[in-house]
C-alpha cells in the first residue's frame, strides 16, 4: 500500500521512497499522469530508477528521443531513401506514433527546443500525430507518458512551461546516495494488476472538491494540475485494490503533484476571529452524534491541505515565506540569438544564396525527392540520368543558435539615507553575488549614485578582483541623485543590448530622490525625475529588480518599480547574506530541491 508521505523527512531513504512511489503511480496511468521531471545527472541512481521505471512498464514501448531531434524523426514524414530509391513520395512513421502506449524519454531535456516541445504537447493533447507536408499526409493515434531527464545548470533555459504542466510529478534524485536504492518495493505484476482495475475506480465528488480547494489554497492556478492530481489520487487505490479513492489517495496526490506546483501558502481562515463573530448555534445531542456533510468535506479538505503543506520542497517554501515567486532572469550565457555561423544547430532554412552559410544536405535532399518523377519527365536526356535531380529553390542551410554574454548591473544608493542604515550590507551582499557571477563567467557593471550625479564605476568586466576594489573604496553620504542614476543605467544597458548582450539591472536603493538631473535640490522635482526617466528605462525592456533597502519601506519605491516594469522586494531587516539569498531566488539562480 502506498501510504501517506512522513511528516517528518528523512534524509537517508525519504527521497528515494518518494522516486519509486512517483515510479508505481506513472507506470500503472503513464498517459493519463502526463509524465515525470527527473532532476538528475546520468549516474548509477537515475540509470536505477529508470531501469526500474522499463521494468514496471513491462512490454510497453520505452523510446528515447535526442534533444536535437528533427520534425521528420519525431512526427514522421518523408523515408528519404526509399523515396529516392523509388522515385515517389513514401512516408515514415515518426518516434511519437511508434511510442503508442509508452513512455517517450527525452534526454537533456532541459536543451529541448520550443518548437519540439510544442509537437509533443499537441500530440499528448490531442492523442494523435498528423503530418502533411512534402506531397504526404498520414494520421496516427498515440497516447504516451514523457520522462524528462534535466541535467539542467546555470545556463540552460530549463524545460519550457507549456510541457511542465502537462507533466504530473517533479523529483530530484541528485540528493540520494546509491546505498539507499532499493527497486524492490513494488513489482511489474502489480503495477499490470493495477493498470487492468484504473478504469473501474470511483471518485467521490468530495474528494474532487478537496482537491480543488487544495489547488486554489496553494495558489496552482493551472487546471491541468487538479486533473493530474486526481488521474495520481486514481493510480494510488488501483495499486491498493480499492473500488474507491480514499483520504490517503488524496493526500498522496496532493503531495505528489500539488506541493511542488505551490505558489502561495494557504491562509489561515480567520473569519469567525474577532468581535463581530457570530456564535455558533447549539446544537441536540443527536445532531453531535452524526457530523454534518458539509463539516466532513472540511475535514478532508483540511486533511489534504496539511499533507500538501507538508510536502513543499524546502527550498520552495523558503522562498514562499519571504513572498518571492523564483523566475530565472539572468544565467551564465545571457539570452539567444540566430546569428552567425557558429553555435548550436537548430534546424535549417531555405536560402538561394550559400554565402557564409552551411549546407543542409538532408533537408536539401527531402526538399527536391518529391519533384524528382516530375523533372525527369521534364528534362533532357542527359540530365534524367542524375541521380538525383537539385534546383537552387531546394537549398537549405543550417541555422545555428548562439548565447549572448549575460551582464549584472548592479546599481547602488550610497547617498546619506542608504550609508546610514545599509550601505554595509549592501556591499557584503554585492560582494557575494560578484564571486558567483565570476563562477558563472557572467560579466558585472557597477554604477554607483550619490552626492550631485550618478557614476559608471566599473564598466562590464569580469575581473572580480576590480569589481571589489571599486565596491570597498565607495564612500557613502549626500544627496540621492536617483533621476541621474537611472539615466546612467538606461544609457548603459541600451548600448549593451545594441551589442547583442543580455543586461539584467539590481538596483538597490530606498526609492527616495532629492536630487535633480542638472544637481539641483528639490524633493518634489527630483522625485518626478526619477519617474520620468524609471518609465526609459522600461523602455528599454530588461529585467530589473529593484530591492527597498529602507528600515521602513515608503510608497516611493514601489511606485518607482511599476514605472520601470521591475520586480519589487522589500526587505526591511536583511544582513548581506539574507540580501544576497533574496537576488538568488528572485532571478533563479538558487537551485530548487524538490522531494
Amino acid at each position: 500500500m502506498l501510504a501517506p508521505l512522513d511528516r517528518e523527512p528523512d534524509p537517508s531513504g525519504r527521497a528515494w521512497e518518494l522516486a519509486v512511489r512517483v515510479a508505481v503511480l506513472f507506470a500503472i496511468d503513464p498517459a493519463g499522469l502526463g509524465g515525470v521531471r527527473v532532476r538528475a545527472h546520468a549516474g548509477p541512481v537515475r540509470d536505477a530508477w529508470l531501469a526500474m521505471l522499463k521494468a514496471f512498464m513491462g512490454e510497453r514501448a520505452w523510446v528515447r528521443v535526442p534533444q536535437s531531434v528533427t520534425d521528420e524523426r519525431l512526427l514522421g514524414g518523408l523515408d528519404l531513401p526509399a523515396t529516392l530509391s523509388a522515385g515517389r513520395p513514401i512516408s515514415q512513421s515518426g518516434l511519437l506514433a511508434t511510442v503508442d502506449g509508452g513512455v517517450l524519454v527525452l534526454s537533456m531535456a532541459e536543451r529541448i527546443s520550443r518548437a519540439t516541445a510544442a509537437r509533443i504537447t499537441q500530440a499528448m493533447d490531442n492523442a494523435q500525430v498528423v503530418v502533411e507536408r512534402d506531397g504526404i499526409r498520414q494520421q496516427s493515434s498515440t497516447q504516451f507518458g514523457v520522462v524528462a531527464l534535466d541535467e539542467a545548470t546555470p545556463e540552460d533555459d530549463g524545460l519550457p512551461e507549456a510541457l511542465c504542466d502537462r507533466m504530473a510529478f517533479d523529483i530530484d534524485l541528485r540528493a540520494i546516495s546509491p546505498r539507499f536504492i532499493d527497486t524492490d518495493m513494488a513489482s511489474a505484476e502489480e503495477i499490470t494488476a493495477a493498470r487492468e482495475r484504473l478504469e473501474k475506480i470511483e471518485m467521490p465528488e468530495a474528494m474532487i472538491d478537496a482537491l480543488c480547494s487544495v489547488a486554489m489554497a496553494l495558489g496552482v492556478s493551472s487546471l491541468r494540475s487538479c486533473s493530474l492530481a486526481l488521474s495520481a489520487a486514481r493510480a494510488s487505490a488501483a495499486f491498493d485494490d480499492n473500488e474507491c479513492c480514499n483520504d490517503d489517495d488524496a493526500q498522496i496526490a496532493a503531495s505528489l503533484v500539488l506541493a511542488p506546483r505551490a505558489t502561495q501558502l494557504p491562509h489561515e481562515d480567520d473569519d469567525t476571529e474577532g468581535d463581530d463573530a457570530q456564535p455558533e448555534p447549539q446544537q441536540s445531542p443527536a445532531e453531535n452524534d452524526s457530523p454534518s456533510p458539509l463539516s466532513q468535506q472540511q475535514a478532508m479538505e483540511d486533511r489534504v491541505l496539511d499533507a500538501a503543506q507538508a510536502a513543499i520542497p524546502p527550498n520552495l517554501l523558503a522562498a514562499l515565506i519571504s513572498g518571492i515567486k523564483p523566475v530565472r532572469m539572468s544565467g551564465k550565457s545571457g539570452a539567444y540569438s540566430d546569428a552567425g555561423a557558429h553555435g548550436r544547430p537548430i534546424g535549417s532554412r531555405r536560402a538561394n544564396n550559400l554565402r557564409g552559410r552551411r549546407l543542409h544536405l538532408v533537408d536539401t535532399l527531402r526538399a527536391a525527392a518529391p519533384w524528382q518523377r516530375l523533372r525527369r519527365a521534364l528534362s533532357g536526356e542527359a540530365v534524367a540520368k542524375a541521380r538525383v535531380l537539385v534546383r537552387a529553390e531546394d537549398f537549405h542551410v543550417t541555422r545555428v543558435r548562439q548565447r549572448s554574454a549575460s551582464v549584472t548591473v548592479f546599481v547602488v544608493d550610497a547617498s546619506g539615507s542608504s550609508a546610514m542604515h545599509r550601505l554595509s550590507e549592501v556591499k557584503g551582499a554585492i560582494e557575494m553575488l560578484l564571486a558567483e557571477c565570476y563562477v558563472r563567467r557572467d560579466q558585472v557593471a557597477l554604477v554607483a549614485f550619490r552626492g550631485r550625479s550618478a557614476e559608471l564605476l566599473l564598466p562590464p568586466t569580469r575581473s572580480l578582483t576590480a569589481a571589489r576594489r571599486r565596491l570597498s573604496g565607495l564612500p557613502g553620504g549626500g544627496g540621492t541623485p536617483l533621476a541621474s542614476a537611472l539615466e546612467v543605467t538606461a544609457s548603459l544597458v541600451d548600448s549593451l543590448a545594441r551589442r547583442g548582450q543580455s543586461p539584467l539591472v539590481v538596483l538597490l536603493t530606498d526609492g527616495r530622490a532629492n536630487v535633480a538631473l542638472d544637481g539641483s535640490g528639490g524633493r518634489e522635482r527630483a522625485q518626478q525625475e526619477a519617474m520620468q526617466t524609471a518609465q526609459q528605462l522600461a523602455q528599454v525592456q530588461v529585467p530589473v529588480l529593484l530591492i527597498d533597502t529602507s528600515p521602513k519601506p515608503q510608497q516611493e519605491a514601489a511606485t518607482l518599480a511599476r514605472a520601470m516594469r521591475a520586480r519589487y522586494l522589500p526587505l526591511p531587516h536583511a544582513g548581506s547574506a539574507q540580501l544576497a539569498q533574496t537576488v538568488r531566488l528572485a532571478t533563479g539562480t538558487e537551485p530548487r530541491a524538490f522531494g
